[in-house]
């Protein structure tokens, strides 16, 4: 009987390492995952705000989303 619980104590033991292991497994990967949700977010941003831009430029706005007159002067702010 002794020698069963030892062997189960054991096994316990393996179990509960391998356990930890996976757990701080699981948390690089967490942190992993959530620095690269924060980067594609930032490249989503970053590439809307580009085609913005390039869609008020192709419109005739300028940066300030002002467009030019006709006559070709430019109009008082």
């Amino acid at each position: 009987m002794e020698r069963a619980n030892t062997e189960l104590y054991l096994e316990n033991l393996c179990i509960m390492q391998a356990n930890e292991r996976l757990r701080r497994t699981a948390q690089l990967l967490d942190q992993e995952n959530k620095q690269l949700l924060a980067d594609v977010k930032r490249k989503q941003q970053h590439m809307a705000a580009s085609s913005k831009a390039a869609a008020q430029l192709a419109k005739g706005g300028g940066p300030s989303g002002a467009a030019p007159s006709k006559s070709g002067k430019q109009q008082p702010q």
